[in-house]
């Protein structure tokens, strides 16, 4: 098949990878205009321009997708199939460019988590499976018939940023599956339906904020969830502390949900969640600092036992 690609992040970056190794043909890589990052405000080009470039691929970086010079320059190039890996919604003219539609490839269940962030929310929420699913781009969001799919279990302590990267590399290898699928007319499209749909939608820096009042597995479900963006914090000192990594408390630990109740270096630093529970926080991150070990932390910084973490309700 000849294909124009279509992401942005590293999540897409295996995905192009894999399909410029395979039999079908990338005519053009579609991607974000270069961002102003860092202190010194430089523009970076995104990860998939930068692969693309490698690859020696021709790379199209619109600012608008609903641009009628962009729309022309598709038409123009003639491609059987769109990919979309990590990338915006396609408006409906461009939908109906390629002969054999747009095949997304979203790291969830579908319907479940549909949205920007289904790997942050399904560790947030908990889960412990999730998956991969290919389906056809339809106008709406992660609603389009499903080709295929392949379900990945939830590791007890991973992270966000873990997870993410194990399903970037089985995205690539089921997208692959599913681009032969479908030129090899094996491939039958089932609808999707609403039945089970969940949204996940984008997470913003508020969303990290640890509530202590919550159950202990609740806590670390969003410590380990937003690990590494937008990333878990509780207020300390006057300051934001970063949490990076908890794991449950033994039990006999009770207090006051957000109150210190060990501050050792050995013993560990200890702190009371809802539901008379609590976590022992193992990795932090003050501000200003890089993270640290819990041991390391304690030794640097005045924590004592009774002291309190979190915000006023």
């Amino acid at each position: 098949m000849k294909i124009v690609f279509m992401g942005t992040p590293q999540f897409a970056v295996p995905s192009l990878r894999r399909l410029a190794l395979s039999r079908h043909t990338i005519l053009a890589v579609v991607t974000n205009p270069d961002r102003p990052s860092g202190r010194g405000r430089t523009l970076s080009a995104p990860p998939v321009k930068l692969t693309a470039l490698e690859l020696g691929l021709p790379v199209l970086q619109p600012a608008s997708l609903r641009e009628a010079s962009f729309a022309a320059e598709l038409a123009d190039i003639g491609a059987d199939l769109f990919v979309v890996v990590a990338f915006s919604i396609l408006p409906k003219p461009i939908l109906r460019l390629a002969a054999a539609g747009a095949v997304n490839v979203h790291p969830s269940l579908l319907p479940a988590y549909r949205g920007a962030a289904p790997i942050i929310w399904s560790i947030i929420n908990g889960e412990t499976a999730t998956g991969v699913t290919t389906f056809l781009l339809n106008p709406r969001v992660d609603a389009g018939d499903i080709l295929m799919q392949r379900t990945v279990s939830i590791g007890p302590n991973e992270t966000a940023g873990e997870l993410d990267e194990r399903l970037r590399k089985i995205g690539a290898e089921l997208l692959v599956e599913t681009v032969d699928g479908l030129e090899g007319g094996q491939l039958q499209p089932r609808a999707q339906g609403d039945t089970g749909a969940t949204k996940a939608p984008k997470v913003s820096k508020q969303d990290g904020r640890i509530i202590w009042s919550r159950p202990a597995t609740s806590v670390r479900n969003l410590i380990r969830g937003t690990n590494p963006i937008p990333g878990a914090f509780t207020e300390w000192a006057g300051g934001l502390l970063k949490v990076q990594a908890a794991s449950l408390a033994p039990p006999g630990f009770s207090g006051e949900p957000g109150t210190v109740l060990s501050a050792d270096s050995g013993a560990g630093l200890v702190v009371a969640t809802g539901d008379d529970g609590a976590l022992e926080l193992t990795e932090v991150q003050p501000a200003g600092k890089s993270p640290m070990a819990a041991g390391a932390f304690l030794r640097g910084y005045p924590v004592t036992v009774g002291s309190r973490f979190g915000f006023d309700e």
